[in-house]
Protein backbone atom coordinates (compact mmCIF):
# COMPACT_ATOMS: atom_id res chain seq x y z
CA UNK A 1 0.00 0.00 0.00
CA UNK A 2 1.09 3.41 -1.06
CA UNK A 3 1.42 5.68 2.40
CA UNK A 4 1.39 9.02 2.74
CA UNK A 5 3.20 11.50 6.08
CA UNK A 6 1.46 14.49 6.17
CA UNK A 7 3.17 17.27 8.97
CA UNK A 8 1.57 20.37 9.63
CA UNK A 9 1.63 23.12 12.19
CA UNK A 10 1.41 26.24 13.23
CA UNK A 11 4.34 29.23 12.26
CA UNK A 12 7.07 28.74 14.56
CA UNK A 13 6.41 25.50 15.93
CA UNK A 14 9.45 23.41 14.72
CA UNK A 15 8.10 21.87 12.24
CA UNK A 16 10.28 22.74 9.27
CA UNK A 17 13.52 21.87 11.18
CA UNK A 18 12.11 18.49 12.21
CA UNK A 19 11.02 18.01 8.52
CA UNK A 20 14.74 18.67 7.71
CA UNK A 21 15.70 16.16 9.73
CA UNK A 22 13.48 13.47 8.66
CA UNK A 23 14.62 13.93 5.28
CA UNK A 24 18.12 13.82 6.19
CA UNK A 25 17.63 10.10 7.91
CA UNK A 26 15.15 8.57 6.33
CA UNK A 27 15.67 6.70 3.00
CA UNK A 28 11.86 5.82 2.54
CA UNK A 29 10.90 9.47 2.60
CA UNK A 30 10.91 12.04 -0.05
CA UNK A 31 9.59 15.66 -0.08
CA UNK A 32 6.43 16.31 -1.34
CA UNK A 33 6.93 19.54 -3.95
CA UNK A 34 3.94 21.59 -3.26
CA UNK A 35 2.93 24.00 -6.33
CA UNK A 36 2.34 27.49 -5.68
CA UNK A 37 1.27 31.14 -7.54
CA UNK A 38 3.48 33.38 -5.29
CA UNK A 39 6.79 34.38 -6.84
CA UNK A 40 10.35 32.37 -5.77
CA UNK A 41 11.98 34.22 -3.03
CA UNK A 42 15.96 34.16 -3.31
CA UNK A 43 17.66 31.03 -3.64
CA UNK A 44 14.46 28.88 -4.23
CA UNK A 45 14.46 26.76 -7.16
CA UNK A 46 11.44 26.05 -9.43
CA UNK A 47 11.15 21.76 -9.24
CA UNK A 48 13.18 21.55 -5.82
CA UNK A 49 11.76 24.23 -3.43
CA UNK A 50 8.24 24.49 -5.12
CA UNK A 51 7.00 24.29 -8.60
CA UNK A 52 6.16 27.81 -9.16
CA UNK A 53 2.91 28.42 -11.51
CA UNK A 54 1.10 31.43 -13.07
CA UNK A 55 -2.18 31.92 -11.39
CA UNK A 56 -3.34 30.89 -15.05
CA UNK A 57 -1.47 27.66 -14.88
CA UNK A 58 -2.50 26.89 -11.93
CA UNK A 59 -6.35 27.56 -12.64
CA UNK A 60 -6.08 25.44 -15.52
CA UNK A 61 -4.91 22.44 -13.30
CA UNK A 62 -7.68 22.92 -10.65
CA UNK A 63 -10.23 22.13 -13.86
CA UNK A 64 -8.04 19.57 -15.16
CA UNK A 65 -8.60 17.84 -10.88
CA UNK A 66 -4.80 17.44 -11.01
CA UNK A 67 -4.35 18.33 -7.33
CA UNK A 68 -4.63 16.25 -4.61
CA UNK A 69 -5.71 19.21 -2.27
CA UNK A 70 -5.39 22.81 -3.23
CA UNK A 71 -6.83 26.20 -1.62
CA UNK A 72 -5.99 29.98 -1.96
CA UNK A 73 -3.85 30.27 1.24
CA UNK A 74 -4.16 34.36 0.47
CA UNK A 75 -6.09 36.44 -1.93
CA UNK A 76 -4.33 35.50 -5.60
CA UNK A 77 -1.91 32.95 -4.10
CA UNK A 78 -2.98 29.44 -4.51
CA UNK A 79 -1.16 26.18 -3.08
CA UNK A 80 -1.80 22.37 -3.44
CA UNK A 81 -0.35 19.23 -4.08
CA UNK A 82 0.10 17.70 -7.31
CA UNK A 83 -1.45 13.84 -7.95
CA UNK A 84 1.60 13.74 -10.12
CA UNK A 85 4.23 14.74 -7.70
CA UNK A 86 2.85 11.81 -5.30
CA UNK A 87 2.60 9.24 -7.55
CA UNK A 88 6.38 10.47 -8.58
CA UNK A 89 7.28 9.49 -5.09
CA UNK A 90 5.47 6.33 -5.13
CA UNK A 91 6.87 5.32 -8.55
CA UNK A 92 10.31 5.60 -6.26
CA UNK A 93 8.87 3.40 -3.63
CA UNK A 94 9.16 5.72 -1.00
CA UNK A 95 6.86 7.76 1.04
CA UNK A 96 5.51 11.40 0.30
CA UNK A 97 6.03 13.53 3.35
CA UNK A 98 4.07 16.54 2.85
CA UNK A 99 4.22 19.29 4.64
CA UNK A 100 1.24 21.59 4.53
CA UNK A 101 -0.77 24.05 6.91
CA UNK A 102 -3.50 22.29 8.85
CA UNK A 103 -6.97 22.56 6.43
CA UNK A 104 -4.82 21.09 3.35
CA UNK A 105 -3.23 18.19 5.81
CA UNK A 106 -6.96 17.68 6.90
CA UNK A 107 -8.01 17.25 3.07
CA UNK A 108 -5.26 15.08 2.56
CA UNK A 109 -5.61 12.67 5.75
CA UNK A 110 -10.04 13.08 4.58
CA UNK A 111 -8.91 11.27 0.79
CA UNK A 112 -6.54 8.53 2.33
CA UNK A 113 -7.40 7.87 5.51
CA UNK A 114 -6.00 4.37 6.10
CA UNK A 115 -2.76 4.92 4.29
CA UNK A 116 -1.77 8.51 5.35
CA UNK A 117 -0.16 9.32 9.08
CA UNK A 118 -1.33 12.95 10.06
CA UNK A 119 0.90 14.53 12.56
CA UNK A 120 0.63 17.87 14.67
CA UNK A 121 3.59 19.57 15.13
CA UNK A 122 3.07 22.49 18.22
CA UNK A 123 5.22 24.27 20.48
CA UNK A 124 4.01 23.97 24.77
CA UNK A 125 2.92 27.25 25.15
CA UNK A 126 0.91 30.12 23.05
CA UNK A 127 3.58 32.00 25.17
CA UNK A 128 6.35 29.78 24.01
CA UNK A 129 5.69 30.11 20.04
CA UNK A 130 5.41 34.17 20.68
CA UNK A 131 8.85 33.68 21.81
CA UNK A 132 9.75 31.95 18.88
CA UNK A 133 8.04 33.51 16.21
CA UNK A 134 9.62 36.94 18.02
CA UNK A 135 13.34 35.35 18.14
CA UNK A 136 13.41 35.03 14.40
CA UNK A 137 13.49 38.50 13.95
CA UNK A 138 11.50 38.12 10.56
CA UNK A 139 7.75 39.75 12.14
CA UNK A 140 6.11 43.09 12.40
CA UNK A 141 4.05 43.49 15.12
CA UNK A 142 1.08 43.12 12.51
CA UNK A 143 2.28 40.17 11.25
CA UNK A 144 3.11 38.58 14.94
CA UNK A 145 -0.26 39.19 15.78
CA UNK A 146 -1.25 37.44 12.51
CA UNK A 147 0.77 34.45 12.72
CA UNK A 148 -0.16 34.05 16.56
CA UNK A 149 -4.02 34.71 15.82
CA UNK A 150 -3.76 31.93 12.98
CA UNK A 151 -2.29 29.59 14.95
CA UNK A 152 -5.05 29.96 17.98
CA UNK A 153 -7.43 28.65 15.03
CA UNK A 154 -5.03 26.15 13.90
CA UNK A 155 -4.84 24.68 17.30
CA UNK A 156 -8.56 24.48 17.23
CA UNK A 157 -8.09 21.70 14.67
CA UNK A 158 -4.53 19.60 16.88
CA UNK A 159 -6.85 16.76 18.06
CA UNK A 160 -8.45 15.89 14.33
CA UNK A 161 -4.48 14.52 13.81
CA UNK A 162 -3.20 10.64 14.67
CA UNK A 163 -0.87 11.99 16.60
CA UNK A 164 0.23 15.32 17.91
CA UNK A 165 4.03 16.03 18.65
CA UNK A 166 4.58 18.81 21.56
CA UNK A 167 8.50 20.16 20.50
CA UNK A 168 9.27 21.28 23.89
CA UNK A 169 12.82 19.75 23.18
CA UNK A 170 13.83 19.82 19.40
CA UNK A 171 15.61 16.64 19.76
CA UNK A 172 13.02 14.79 21.74
CA UNK A 173 10.28 15.87 18.93
CA UNK A 174 12.27 14.47 16.30
CA UNK A 175 12.74 11.48 18.10
CA UNK A 176 9.55 10.84 18.61
CA UNK A 177 8.47 12.19 15.46
CA UNK A 178 10.64 9.17 13.40
CA UNK A 179 9.39 6.34 16.55
CA UNK A 180 6.02 7.08 15.10
CA UNK A 181 6.87 7.04 11.69
CA UNK A 182 8.89 4.32 11.76
CA UNK A 183 5.56 2.39 13.38
CA UNK A 184 3.32 3.72 11.10
CA UNK A 185 6.02 2.30 7.66
CA UNK A 186 6.15 -0.54 9.17
CA UNK A 187 2.44 -2.01 9.03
Amino acid sequence: MNKIIIITAPSGSGKTTIVKRLLERDPDLAFSISACTRKPRPGEVHGKDYYFLTEEDFKAKIEEEAFIEWEMVYTGKYYGTLKTEVDRIWSCNQAPLVDIDVLGALNIKSQYPDSSLSLFIKAPSTEELRKRLEARGTETEHTLKERLDKAAYELGFADRFDRIIVNDNLEQAIAETIEVIDDFLKH
